[in-house]
């Protein structure tokens, strides 16, 4: 990833829990805290409830894989951490992106673009660009 570094340490994980802003939807939560770095730092978490060790690194590579295609997208300055819930090891790549999509959308994440002709305020990655 371009823009992130993964957060590794447990240390990090825990104060993006203790200060950060929690938003949730059916299959993930997300935290978001602040940082003082000109980049983005992803942290993921899996727990063994979700299911066994192939099941949780695959919810791990649709979530890395989701986030990797919108990362330009994406406002830099944040540690951010997604937890996968229960229902996400039966769903489909789509809609796991689509919740992603959600989450980021909701913490104000997402870059916006004003657009020449109608002076409207529309996200870059509604078409794709």
């Amino acid at each position: 990833m371009k823009y992130t570094e993964s957060l590794k340490k447990n240390q990090h994980f825990r104060y993006v829990y203790n200060r950060g802003k929690s938003i949730a939807n059916k299959h993930l939560v997300m935290y978001v805290n602040k940082n003082s770095k000109d980049m983005n730092r992803l942290g993921i978490s899996v727990s063994k409830k979700v299911g066994k060790s192939v099941t949780r690194s695959r919810v791990t590579r649709l979530i890395r894989e989701s986030y990797r295609l919108i990362e330009n997208d994406v406002k830099i300055g944040f540690d951010i951490v997604v937890i996968a819930r229960v229902s996400s090891a039966e769903i489909d790549y789509f809609t796991l992106d689509k919740s992603l999509k959600h989450l980021l959308r909701k913490h104000n994440l997402i870059k916006t673009t004003k657009t020449e002709n109608t002076g409207v305020l529309t996200s870059k990655n509604k078409e794709g660009k």
